[in-house]
């Protein structure tokens, strides 16, 4: 299997889950993973929530734990990664402000390098204009975004378990999706897993 080198993007309050287990699941079949967050450094951390499916309108919020940043942000070069990781919860809302958070996400996407995305982090997706023709999916509350920005909806099911591929995109709606979403990312990046 050819070791990947994979950009997360984080920030304070991303979700739990979506960074934490994606970063550890990559990690576990043997590729590198460098989480960077616009102004903080290696060996800080990013506060992050828990987001929960109780039977409310929408998740519930909960704290999480640190999560460690493990690059500097102000020294990535897109060109030496072979894929980007954007988790979601509330950190893609501010995370889309910074341009050099957007100019990243498009380096890859013109590259036509593996991007996974999921639950809110369409909407850095969608900011940086990387959506047009494709298909994506995303947490329902950011549906609206994803379509404005020319993407076709990829509908979640009912328990947010799936996940859309279109070339190099991999989304899915929420952290309940993570076995499909990661398992098609894996795809995408060429990695197999042999029993």
């Amino acid at each position: 299997m050819a070791i990947r080198k994979i950009l997360m993007l984080v920030g304070d309050f991303v979700e739990d889950y979506e960074a934490m287990v994606p970063f550890q699941m990559l990690l576990m079949v043997g590729h590198e993973v460098v989480s960077v967050c616009p102004g903080k450094k290696p060996g800080e951390t990013v506060r992050t929530a828990i987001h929960d499916f109780e039977g409310d309108q929408t998740y519930s919020e909960k704290p999480g734990h640190n999560f460690a940043v493990t690059g500097d942000f102000d020294d990535i070069d897109a060109a030496s990664f072979d894929a980007l990781v954007i988790p979601g919860g509330r950190a893609p809302e501010y995370l889309r402000l910074n341009d050099r958070v957007l100019d990243i996400v498009r380096q890859f996407d013109a590259s036509k390098k593996p991007i996974a995305a999921v639950c809110h982090g369409a909407q850095i997706l969608a900011a940086a204009g990387v959506l047009e023709g494709k298909r994506c999916s995303a947490y329902p509350a950011v549906k609206p975004e994803v379509e404005r920005a020319g993407a076709r909806w990829g509908e979640p099911n009912e328990g947010y378990s799936n996940a859309y591929v279109d070339n190099n995109l991999v989304t899915a709606a929420a952290w309940p999706g993570h076995p499909e979403w990661i398992r098609k990312f894996l795809e995408v990046l060429g990695t197999r897993i042999e029993p």
